[in-house]
């Protein structure tokens, strides 16, 4: 689900009230959790009811706060059971597809409560780097297929590659992550808008390397370099698989092509970062700046942070030969192929 760490495809009639995500953690695409999975409510996997001395701290229908992996999750309680001398709960994470709604034990949910959330966020706060990597997509939805073509159209897609100097601008600079993109990667940046606007073309998926696969290359290239890995570079590189992960369906799409390309590439337990690639991964850069604008952190976090961003960045221009496509495809080509092979 990262992951969040994704994005699972969205499922309207699955979503409660506010299709928004909040997460506190790092990752929530890994399938690996320790909650129980279950979406199938019906007959035989019904708890069997509790005591009658002992009552549940939540109710169904309560909107709580639960935890999968590092994460806590705005979700909604659909079913209340008991099981192995604890209450046992079924939940619907709010914005995301209902094949990941679950059972989950009682240390898995906190009220939702303000306090809880900042108490929550604190615990990352004390970790250093991990706490600017715990990052809060909030009011973040992916926009429909039956957006209005024309001017609005036009827009989304300029506002997807809005550039960092115009960012400046728009915040103030002492809280403002400066990353200062290098001109050829600038360059590729705006052919890759070119290429999905105005030509109709699409990057064939799935890409390699992917966005793990050069992650996982830059991982090996500083060990070569200095034998070990710090803990704050993993962090920073697993927060921000984690947020291309979350980001990529909602605001690193420039039009409905990409959008139908995303829906038939990415399923529940396939996440976006191993199917996308340098390209996508560029434009998640582009928008980090403002995303990380309201998160609060040291000034010494910040430039720790922006300093990773910007190697990272140079690793980009250093690969770029090898991590970014030199032709994109029109989008009838790939369908005409896609009906062959079928």
């Amino acid at each position: 689900m990262s992951n969040p760490n994704a994005a699972a495809a969205k499922d309207d009639s699955a979503t409660e009230t506010d299709p928004s995500t909040h997460f506190i953690g790092d990752t929530r695409r890994d399938s690996g959790s320790d909650t129980q999975s279950n979406t199938d409510r019906g007959g035989e996997d019904l708890l069997p009811l509790p005591p009658p001395s002992e009552l549940s701290q939540f109710e169904e229908g309560e909107k709580i706060l639960a935890k999968h992996n590092d994460c806590f999750y705005e979700a909604k309680v659909l079913q209340v059971g008991y099981e192995g001398n604890q209450w046992k709960y079924f939940v619907h994470y709010i914005g995301w597809n209902k094949s990941w709604d679950e059972w989950i034990g009682e240390d898995y949910v906190l009220k939702h409560t303000e306090e809880n959330i900042e108490k929550q966020q604190e615990l990352g706060m004390k970790q250093g780097l991990k706490s600017a990597m715990a990052w809060k997509v909030s009011k973040m939805k992916p926009r429909s297929h039956n957006v209005a073509r024309g001017k609005k159209r036009k827009q989304d897609s300029a506002d997807t590659a809005v550039s960092v100097s115009t960012l400046e601008k728009m915040v103030p600079s002492e809280n403002l992550l400066t990353l200062h993109i290098p001109p050829a990667l600038r360059k590729q940046l705006i052919d890759d808008c070119e290429f999905v606007t105005q030509m109709q073309k699409l990057v064939e998926l799935p890409r390699s390397p992917n966005v793990d696969d050069i992650l996982k290359k830059y991982t090996d290239s500083k060990l070569k370099k200095q034998s070990r890995v710090s803990d704050s570079v993993e962090e920073v590189l697993k927060g921000l698989r984690c947020y291309f992960d979350n980001a990529l369906p909602v605001m690193l799409l420039y039009n409905d092509n990409e959008r139908k390309q995303y829906e038939e590439s990415v399923s529940p337990d396939v996440p976006p970062s191993t199917v996308y690639g340098a390209e996508h991964l560029l434009r998640l850069f582009v928008k980090l700046p403002g995303l990380l604008v309201h998160v609060k952190m040291a000034e010494e976090t910040l430039k720790e942070l922006q300093d990773n961003f910007v190697d990272i960045l140079r690793f980009l221009r250093k690969n770029q030969n090898s991590f970014f496509i030199s032709a994109y495809k029109a989008v009838e080509e790939m369908e005409k192929n896609q009906e062959e092979e079928e």
